[in-house]
């Protein structure tokens, strides 16, 4: 029986495979990757010899039915992203979704994501969460904010370097100054950093110290008097 399998790939360190996730990719006919660069370079530190093929963004539409061909054929493909669970601010979701459409089995595995290690060293509650992923560019993303403002559970965001100071400057405009955050940086690799204070400080912080690398931002929820 045909399988789609989401195997979730290290964000940084390169231990942080699975045994499962190595057993997996070595035993799947096909693996879909975001960027073939890029995987090429786990798999063979694994010695994983299944053919790869690019599977992303700007080709999953494209792409789509000769997968869903192939899985239907009876072929078991893997798909992985550049980092992390696959479908999380990541490619995935599109063909999850007409897999089942397709009465196609579809199995993730649990593993890398940077979310709940961002959250969980956050210090900040964790048993209720709200996770956002990136914020709207342009279009939407003050509205989004202003709605987040009022929202009283901790709150997960990623965001990129070159973006982390407009987008501080521009939760502090809706959640005051004096909120608390969490960023994290560059998670499981070599300089990995966590900075803690308000918004206020973050940005006096960012603004002395260039920003560098992938960032997790975790807020503290609204606290209604």
């Amino acid at each position: 029986m045909s399988q789609l399998t989401l195997v979730p790939t290290p964000i940084g360190h390169l231990d942080d495979m699975t045994f499962r996730a190595v057993k997996i990719l070595s035993e799947v006919q096909l693996i879909l990757a975001e960027d073939t660069r890029t995987s090429s370079k786990l798999l063979k530190h694994y010695n994983i010899t299944t053919p790869l093929s690019s599977f992303h963004l700007h080709n999953e539409h494209r792409k789509l039915t000769a997968v869903l061909e192939k899985l239907k054929s009876g072929i078991s493909i893997a798909l992985i992203t550049d980092a992390g669970t696959p479908g999380i601010s990541d490619p995935g979701f599109l063909l999850v979704r007409e897999a089942l459409a397709h009465h196609i089995s579809v199995q993730c595995l649990p593993g890398a994501t940077a979310v709940i290690p961002a959250l969980v060293q956050s210090g900040l509650p964790c048993d209720r969460f709200v996770f956002e992923g990136f914020l709207p560019p342009k279009k939407g993303r003050q509205s989004r904010l202003a709605d987040l403002a009022e929202e009283t559970r901790t709150i997960v965001l990623y965001e990129s370097p070159h973006k982390i100071l407009k987008t501080l400057h521009h939760m502090e405009s809706h959640f005051g100054p004096n909120r608390n955050i969490v960023i994290v940086r560059e998670l499981t690799k070599l300089f990995e950093e966590t900075y803690r204070g308000t918004l206020a400080k973050a940005i006096t912080h960012f603004e002395s110290k260039p920003p560098k690398g992938e960032f997790v931002l975790c807020i503290s929820g609204n606290k209604p008097d």
